[in-house]
């Protein structure tokens, strides 16, 4: 670790927050023409990890979705939620907040969510790379000199865009899918086994010989089998930005409000609302026939399409 790096680290931070400071103020200058936005409940410390088959959505407009919209831009730390919420879990607020912007205040505003997404992108190159630190003993770090900072709060960008035609929202279920090779799984599992480390509620020595069993599980597949990664995501709230000049719709994740600059009241775009999600009504577009899979190695959710 670079001598320095503690030091850029607080002054990029300090940064930051100063540069949320001043798009806070830009944006409260300028005339709101439409905001929506859609609080979730808060995932409580503890139950980061619970399925979740229902969401309730509340739904808020106007100035009151405006000045939630800028507060949760500007939610770096700990200190700016209820200690009962878990800082493990992103808090979202999807929706959107449209404000008129001539072509001077558009500039200046453009320019200063460039500035803050910059150093969002400096602060995780100084955390996750240049700190060299593995994943597991950078909070430790981190919250040794950037007390109560929200990692996942912190890396996330603001979206801004020019006014669309619509915005609709909606809810995503996706899966991470990763193929791998048979030796690259050895390996992962072989450097499992070099660390001599145990994992809850194992001890080292039955850790081992577990992670040596799954070892021989991948041996003993036929070396023609296809292995693949296959985790669920939870499932998360989306945006779709339609430009009918482009006549192109593109569907973005959405944990933080769009901030979309209209020249005036007459490119306001159309504002959909975001409904309580349910899995047990979740209907797919297209879903095509999945391929018989078998799960070789569940806690890494490896699956094999031979045994």
């Amino acid at each position: 670790m670079r001598y320095d790096l503690v030091a850029d680290l607080h002054a990029c931070a300090n940064a930051l927050e100063r540069e949320l400071a001043q798009l806070r103020a830009q944006v409260e200058q300028q005339p709101l023409l439409i905001a929506r936005v859609f609080s979730l409940p808060e995932i409580e410390k503890g139950h980061e990890n619970d399925e979740v088959t229902h969401i309730a959505v509340t739904q808020h407009l106007g100035q009151k979705a405006r000045d939630m919209a800028l507060a949760h831009y500007c939610r770096l730390f700990m200190q700016h939620q209820s200690e009962k919420t878990s800082t493990k879990a992103a808090v979202r607020l999807p929706g959107a907040i449209c404000i008129e912007a001539d072509e001077t205040a558009a500039e200046q505003i453009s320019q200063q969510v460039s500035t803050i997404n910059q150093l969002k992108q400096r602060l995780e190159q100084l955390i996750t790379v240049e700190s060299g630190l593995p994943s597991e003993a950078r909070f430790e770090f981190v919250h040794q000199h950037l007390r109560g900072l929200i990692t996942l709060n912190a890396y996330r960008t603001i979206p801004l865009h020019n006014a669309p035609d619509s915005l609709r929202f909606g809810w995503a279920n996706k899966n991470i899918i990763k193929n791998l090779t048979r030796e690259a799984v050895v390996e992962q599992l072989d450097r499992s086994l070099k660390a001599n480390r145990a994992q809850a509620p194992w001890t080292r020595e039955q850790w081992a010989e577990k992670v040596q069993q799954e070892r021989e599980a991948i041996l003993s597949l036929p070396a023609d089998a296809k292995l693949k990664i296959k985790r669920p995501v939870k499932v998360q709230p989306i945006a779709r930005v339609w430009r009918a000049s482009e006549k192109k719709q593109v569907q973005l994740a959405c944990p933080s409000p769009l901030l979309v600059l209209c020249r005036d009241k007459t490119q306001v775009p159309v504002l959909g609302e975001l409904l309580d999600y349910d899995a047990e009504n979740v209907t797919h577009r297209y879903k095509p026939l999945a391929q018989p899979l078998h799960l070789v190695i569940p806690r890494l959710h490896l699956w094999s399409d031979k045994l």
